[in-house]
């Protein structure tokens, strides 16, 4: 018999014989080696029954109804070939039955509900962005699943480690993917399979086990030299000098683009200290950040008073990025320069490089937790460290 093709055969049994002598007709549905047994609800006497052709003897009203049951077991089964979906024998039966099947969700399904149910969220604690992101996942894992098995959606119960393994492989090798960006997407994939255990649609995560790729975290950022030869170069080119202040500027406040984008003058504060301070909500983490003005940011921000609501004149992210490179090739410094350099710049060369404690950094960038920072800028630290060290050493005591 083919282990992959739909089996259902009817028996007697004869161990529930009634008063009567009749005996119960029960179905046993077999598929892919995994069977489900259940009664038909027919009665008749062993002596009438020919187990060979699986039917009565001399009951033809008997005989259609079982041929009722077997043409309404093989037409649900039908319709699960036809949706493309992973289903077992389990399946078969609650299709047959009409039993609803919220116990064995499907994954994609029950991901755009999920991202139905974030997307109401946009703007009071999730950022549209973000929520762009987790849409992309579940993209990516669909295709994945076209791509792999064929299939347009699985059952909950087929998430298999192997599975997210095959994904991993297939954003490396067919998106092209590097491993910190793989990461985030199967970060985000995990998600919602956390809010369905939470309902009660798995019972456990069936990718507790993986392990995400490591990825070497390597923080780019302008040394203090390189830092100084940007604030000492004057450009003539008025555009390259709009972006060399608005660089600097988040040097010394560790503002991304889109805060440094958004920045408008209600966000600078008096702050306790008599002092000024830029306090507004970081986007990504929904957390209000509190950074004081250093007199190198303060001027740059005297220099641009009249431009209006912002702080700051407005550019996209884009053009700066690609100003940024044209600087660095016009300064001799042969690093990869996009704006977050700046922030990577603030908590290296300006905070850590002058023994600020990771605490006060981890606050200042606006981290949702002290992990973070210490993943990203713990090597910076050691640095630093080996630098005194090779310092010290250099003393004759």
């Amino acid at each position: 018999m083919n282990q992959n093709a739909l089996s259902v055969l009817f028996y007697l049994n004869k161990a529930k014989i009634n008063k009567q002598g009749l005996c119960p007709i029960k179905c046993r549905l077999t598929y892919f080696k995994a069977r489900k047994e259940f009664s038909t609800g027919e009665f008749i006497s062993p002596k009438n029954w020919n187990s060979k052709l699986q039917k009565a003897s001399n009951n033809e009203p008997l005989n259609i109804q079982l041929e009722i049951i077997k043409t309404n077991i093989r037409r649900s089964f039908l319709g699960l070939q036809i949706d493309q979906i992973s289903f077992g024998v389990e399946e078969i039966f609650k299709s047959y039955t009409g039993e609803p099947l919220n116990n064995n969700r499907y994954f994609l399904q029950y991901f755009k509900e999920f991202l139905d149910k974030k997307k109401e969220l946009i703007g009071i604690d999730l950022q549209q962005s973000t929520w762009k992101k987790f849409e992309y996942a579940q993209i990516q894992f669909e295709e994945f699943l076209k791509y792999k098995l064929n299939k347009k959606d699985l059952k909950m119960y087929d998430l298999k480690i192997q599975l997210l393994n095959d994904f991993e492989h297939f954003l490396k090798t067919v998106r092209k993917q590097r491993q910190v960006t793989v990461n985030k997407t199967i970060q985000r994939l995990r998600k919602p399979i956390k809010e369905a255990i939470n309902e009660g649609y798995l019972e456990s995560d069936p990718f507790m086990s993986f392990k995400p790729g490591k990825v070497i975290k390597e923080v780019v950022f302008l040394t203090d030299c390189e830092l100084k030869i940007l604030e000492n170069h004057e450009f003539y080119q008025p555009r390259l000098s709009l972006i060399k202040d608005l660089f600097i500027f988040c040097c010394y406040t560790g503002l991304s683009y889109c805060e440094m984008s958004d920045l408008k003058k209600n966000h600078i504060v008096l702050g306790f200290d008599g002092n000024q301070w830029i306090q507004m909500k970081r986007k990504k983490t929904n957390k209000i950040i509190s950074v004081p003005l250093l007199p190198k940011a303060k001027a740059i921000l005297a220099k641009y008073d009249e431009v209006g609501e912002f702080s700051l004149p407005r550019i996209s992210n884009q053009k700066l990025n690609s100003y940024l490179k044209e600087i660095g090739s016009i300064l001799g410094i042969n690093k990869s320069i996009s704006h977050h350099t700046a922030r990577k710049t603030f908590a290296s060369t300006v905070l850590l490089y002058n023994d600020v404690p990771m605490e006060i950094v981890s606050e200042l960038l606006g981290h949702s937790s002290m992990k973070i920072t210490q993943e990203y800028y713990g090597k910076v630290v050691q640095k630093r460290i080996s630098e005194e060290m090779n310092r010290i050493s250099l003393k004759t005591f």
